[in-house]
């Protein structure tokens, strides 16, 4: 296995630039007053955290043989980066890195992949598991504060041609909202990879889901994709409902009245809220028809690994 994040690949996200360029300028005129030079490095820090996603550490090969036979096993995850109090981070890291051996899983999608100058996630993950790894970064910067979270793919399968899209459109310049597709080589030829994750507000979110649907169908050209991630979305969202016409609802095409849930959070005065926010969605072309053979929500048999369920489905194309 070539040695990890030992190349960038230099995407370009389409969306957000224009203000970075603006708030650049503004930031350089300003600290030429007289009396400001001293704020220098602050602003520098400033902006390598609010400039835009564009680079994509990747290693392409796994070292792990993948299977010629058997389902595709595609498990999805927000792995929770909890900055800055990171609890349990590498223990938690550990759990999922269990998780994910003892699923068997073959393509792993997941957000909020946290770098510090003492441990990368995709970086150990991909190390820990023996798979080809992907992973472009969302918010934060690791250079200028010590710390950043992104996107990830890992898989078992070579993994390339890669692609990145910010889905956010700058309103906030601290806080990106990311897509990163990847072709992966299965023993039943590629598929396009993706894993996003959404934003919180709500009317932010549902232009955020739109265009992941449409770059989403332009990047595969219509062919078979994997979409898994944190939509921020529960599943009666107008939103949700209409990705459900586009593309199927992996989770749902099993288990159409399950309990879903795959988030709790507290709210005031002891109130609990139960949410499933996490789906992995399938895009299939009229050419090549996969069936869903299973797909569940999970946690790590050894200890939690987030404040969200993983999601697993496992898929396995139709006989023509």
């Amino acid at each position: 296995m070539a040695t990890l994040a030992n190349r960038l690949l230099e995407a370009r996200p389409d969306a957000g630039r224009a203000w970075y360029r603006g708030g650049a300028r503004l930031a350089g005129t300003l600290l030429a007053l007289p009396g400001l030079e001293r704020l220098g490095p602050v602003s520098r820090r400033i902006g390598a955290v609010t400039r835009d996603a564009g680079r994509v550490a990747v290693v392409g090969n796994p070292r792990r043989d993948p299977p010629d036979v058997g389902p595709l096993t595609v498990v999805s995850a927000n792995l929770w980066h909890d900055w800055p109090r990171q609890q349990r981070w590498p223990e938690r890291l550990e759990a999922f890195a269990d998780l994910v051996e003892a699923e068997e899983a073959d393509v792993v999608l997941l957000q909020e992949v946290a770098r510090t100058p003492t441990l990368k996630a995709d970086v150990w993950l991909a190390e820990r598991l023996g798979l080809a790894m992907a992973y472009a970064r969302a918010n934060g910067d690791l250079d200028a504060i010590g710390f950043e979270e992104g996107v990830a793919i890992l898989s078992r399968y070579p993994l390339g041609d890669l692609h990145l899209r910010q889905l956010s459109q700058g309103r906030n310049p601290f806080v990106r909202r990311l897509a990163l597709g990847g072709l992966v080589d299965t023993s039943y030829g590629p598929l396009l990879a993706v894993s996003a994750h959404l934003g919180l507000v709500r009317r932010h979110n549902a232009g955020q889901i739109r265009r992941l649907r449409t770059w989403v169908h332009d990047v595969s050209e219509g062919e078979v994709a994997v979409i898994g991630g944190d939509f921020n979305a529960p599943e009666d969202r107008h939103e949700i409902e209409h990705t459900r016409r586009a593309w199927t609802d992996t989770f749902r095409a099993v288990r159409p009245h399950d309990e879903a849930v795959t988030h709790t959070k507290s709210r005031p005065r002891g109130q609990i809220l139960h949410r499933r926010l996490d789906y992995i969605f399938l895009q299939q072309p009229p050419t090549m028809r996969w069936s869903v053979l299973e797909s569940s929500h999970l946690d790590s048999p050894v200890g939690p690994h987030s404040d969200h369920r993983a999601v697993l489905t496992r898929l396995l194309p139709e006989a023509s």
